[in-house]
Parts: C-alpha cells; structure tokens; sequence
C-alpha cells in the first residue's frame, strides 16, 4: 500500500476516501493528537474530510492546517506536541492523482516498519472506535508564520539578493513570505494555489522550470527558486539563467553545511561528481537507499551534517528531518548573498550522467530478472537499493520507483565516450530483464 513516499495513486482507484477513512482509523489506534495538512489539489478535501473522520472516531484530536506545505505540517507535529502528521498530498505527481504521507514528530516520515503497521491495521479493518462521549475533536489551526519565523531565524543574510520564486500553483508560498522578511526583492511565478496546475507541471524539472530560468536570465534577480505542489522539493535557477542540476545543488549544499571530517547522507543514484567535490574538503558521502524516509534516517546519525537527494529534497538534521524546500530556498539565498550561485556552480566538476524511466506492467517481476542477470554478467553488486553496479570507470543503477509503475534507470563515468557505452550496457540490460 504505500511507497518510499507514502501512499500515491490516482483519485477515485488507488486513492478514495474510503482509504483515506481507514488510515485515520489505523492511525488512531495508537495517536492522541495528529496534525493535518494538504496541497491545493481539489480532490485533498474530501480527502481530509475522510481521513479526520477516522481519526476523530478513533478518539484523536486533529489539528487542521488546510492548505499548507508538507514542511509545515511536518514540522509543526513537534511544536504542537502531537503525536503525528499526515499531509494529503501527491508532491510533485500530476493533478490526477493524490495520497498520503505520514510524519513522525522528528519530521522524518513513517519508517518501513510503522507503515507496515499502518498497513496491516487497514488490511485486518483493525480500529479502536469510540463512543459517543470519546470521539476527538477537530480544530482548524495555522502555522505558516510560525514556519516562516524559524526560516528566517535559520540564516543570515546580510545582503539580501533579488529572487524569482515559481510557487508552481502549489502550496510553498510560505517561501515568499519568509524572503521577504529577509529583505529579499521578490517576484513571483504561478503563485495562485491550483491543484490543477495551469502554470507548469508540479514537478519542478529543467524543462518544467523553463519559464523561470529565462525570467532569471533576462532581469537583475540573482537567482530562481521553484517548488513543487507541496513544497518539500525545492530546484533554483543561478542567476545567468543556468538551471541548476541535482546533484549540483547537493554538492552546493553539503559543502556548505559540513565540516572536515563530517559525512552527508545521499541516495545510490547520486552523481560522482558530489562525492569527488566534498573529498576536497575531507567530507564522505554515505549512500542510502532513494527516498528521503531513508536519507533523513542516515541523517539523524551522529557525524552526519546533511542529507539531500537529486530530486530536490534537501535535510538538515539540526532543524527537521522532513525536506523543507522552503528551509533550502532561504539556504540557498544566504549562500548566494555571499558568492553568485553560478561562480560556485562552476567550481563543482559534472560528469556525463543520464537519467530515464521506463514503464512497465510488473516491476516486481522485472526487477527480480535484472538480479539475476547481473549476478550472471558481473562478478559484484550492490543491492542497496535496487542493482548498482560499479564497473570501475563509473556505475549504472536500475531500481523500481517507489510510488509509480517504472524501473528507473541511472548511468555515470567520468569520461562522455564511456557513459554511452554504460548507458547502451543498462538499456540492454533493462530489455533482456523485460523479455
């Protein structure tokens, strides 16, 4: 039932409100207080509607935040001392579809083994409802401004620089708010919540931030901000109009936060690329499975400075737990107050790496396939996640998505002739599993 981020699908198949019901009630069974949040997708109040139901009929009280960033909610289960969060929400997915995802009060999302609990409790029907005398109490609450204060409390910035930001029709507005506080000069894209996303597609890629980097390019802001339709996602744009790459922004971010002798926590799909800038300044790169359930985990470890994925999530242990695109984008800004964003971008080495999705009707099954031919054709590799496999001169990566029907596939070597012919070798691959 659910994924490495939560439970995601189209509304009214994999996501109703019947579903929705019987998560509140598996929550509820062991919650006294859970906070709730949604993006702006039509569908997220009934939705909400739903899943409260089943958490007040189990005797939890709910905290609503309406429309709010996932960050917000996430955050806001330990400065309201309750027990959980769930925010209704489908990140960066298309408007058809919607979900849910569970936070616990360290801002780390439900682990693989409360989610199987939450699973086995909607499985099993198991609920502990309540009399009449016992129901919980639902009340709307707010906590944007509370989130916008510890932004602007987590930074410096001196010299406040001019930023483009693409809310992206979603929920991350709470990043204007909190730039401007800073004294930012602030122009915005697609600022209008619309879960049908009208502006661009929610998910915050180069082609999708096409708008923006030209924007960027061709006024005096000094750099670009997008997110996602919840915000936990966060991609900028420097302020040539340079779209920044993920592993970039990653190598950016960790150099900044950790010091010698300190690790980051990344995901098998990272570039080498991040891992030979922070060697530069004795910082190591651990890998972690994709998802940032799993990169907060290795964050929380002692030693560990930060945690971010290419994707665009980004984690400092020392504040949340949960990526906080809005968190990142205010980091961001203070780093580029201090040196242009495309001076450091320059100073980090890119190699040749391609990244695809491929459909499939069963990526279980394939998946297993691609094991088997790998332990045939390679004499070591790694399944951390999915089937990496180091050919010295640089790796592929095939590993089901999480949330969607798709093996995704990553290929990398320092030198572009040989990142084609690794790219060929995992195609090839990938076909032979797919029969």
């Amino acid at each position: 039932m659910f994924g490495t981020s939560g439970i995601r699908g189209p509304v009214g198949q994999t996501v109703t409100a019947d579903l929705a019901l019987s998560v509140g009630r598996a929550l509820g069974v062991e919650t006294d207080r859970v906070v709730v949040g949604r993006d702006p997708r039509e569908s997220g109040e009934l939705l909400t509607d739903a899943l409260t139901a089943g958490l007040c009929e189990s005797g939890t009280d709910v905290l609503d935040l309406g429309l709010a960033a996932t960050p917000t909610v996430a955050r806001t289960v330990a400065w309201d001392d309750a027990d959980a969060g769930v925010s209704i929400t489908a990140s960066h997915n298309p408007p058809t579809d919607n979900g849910i995802k569970l936070w616990q009060a360290s801002g780390q999302a439900f682990d693989a083994d409360r989610r199987e609990t939450i699973s086995r409790r909607v499985r099993e029907d198991a609920a502990d409802l309540q009399a009449w005398d016992g129901l919980g109490d639902r009340r709307d609450a707010a906590a944007r401004e509370r989130h916008v204060q510890a932004l602007v409390e987590a930074v410096d910035v001196d010299d406040p620089p001019s930023v483009i930001v693409d809310v992206g029709n979603g929920a991350g507005g709470v990043t204007v708010d909190a730039l401007q506080k800073l004294g930012c000069a602030v122009e915005t894209l697609n600022a209008q919540p619309d879960g049908t996303f009208p502006g661009r597609p929610s998910e915050p890629t180069a082609e999708n931030c096409a708008s923006l980097a030209t924007l960027v390019a061709e006024s005096d802001a000094d750099l670009g901000i997008a997110h996602d339709g919840d915000a936990d996602r966060m991609r900028a744009v420097a302020g040539d109009g340079t779209y920044l790459s993920g592993d970039v922004t990653l190598a950016l971010f960790a150099r900044a936060a950790a010091e010698p002798g300190q690790r980051v926590a990344a995901p098998v799909d990272t570039s080498l690329a991040v891992a030979d800038h922070l060697a530069e300044a004795d910082v190591t790169v651990e890998r972690t499975r994709v998802g940032d359930v799993y990169v907060a985990a290795r964050a929380a470890e002692d030693g560990v400075a930060f945690g971010g994925e290419p994707s665009g999530a980004w984690i400092w242990p020392e504040a949340t737990l949960c990526p906080d695109g809005p968190l990142a984008a205010c980091r961001l800004v203070e780093l580029a107050a201090e040196r242009s964003l495309a001076e450091r971008a320059a100073a980090v080495d890119t190699y040749p790496i391609q990244r695809d999705s491929v459909e499939v009707t069963d990526k279980t099954a394939i998946m297993g396939r691609v094991h088997d031919l790998v332990a045939d054709r390679y004499e070591a590799a790694e399944t951390l996640d999915g089937v990496r496999v180091d050919l010295g001169d640089g790796w592929f990566l095939l590993r089901a998505s999480g949330t969607q029907p798709l093996v995704r596939l990553t290929a990398e070597a320092r030198e572009a002739g040989r990142a084609e012919t690794i790219v060929a070798e995992a195609r090839d691959l990938l076909e032979a599993a797919r029969g």
